[in-house]
């Protein structure tokens, strides 16, 4: 099954001018490609323009076919990294997407702005 990390690529943490998305996904593919789960070096991770979280950059959303879906906003390009691959291993292993305990996620999880179920 394929998994995908979309990054906002306009987004702009408060106070700077440049969007910092592209860096973050190059940050994230270099810290996937190492992880000793087969299935963490296989995800996607691509950026997209705009996911209108603008009030709360930066923005990142989760998706899977068959699973839950999640978006995240206000996270920071450069200390949120382990928290971003804690929760990539989380929604690996849960087969439906929806994941009850979050707190193996750190900060992630109080950037959370919401979960849509998966189609049946």
């Amino acid at each position: 099954m394929s998994h995908t990390l979309f990054i906002c690529s306009t987004c702009s943490p408060k106070g700077e001018a440049d969007a910092r998305g592209a860096a973050l996904a190059d940050d994230l593919r270099a810290l996937f490609t190492t992880s000793d789960m087969p299935q963490i070096r296989d995800f996607i991770i691509e950026t997209q323009e705009c996911m209108s979280a603008c009030a709360d950059p930066v923005a990142i959303s989760f998706r899977s076919a068959g699973k839950a879906a999640y978006i995240f906003a206000g996270i920071d390009p450069e200390r949120d990294h382990a928290d971003i691959l804690a929760f990539a291993k989380l929604y690996i292993e849960a087969p439906d997407g929806w994941i009850v305990d979050a707190r193996p996620c750190g900060r992630l999880r109080h950037c959370l702005r919401g979960r849509i179920p998966a189609i049946s």
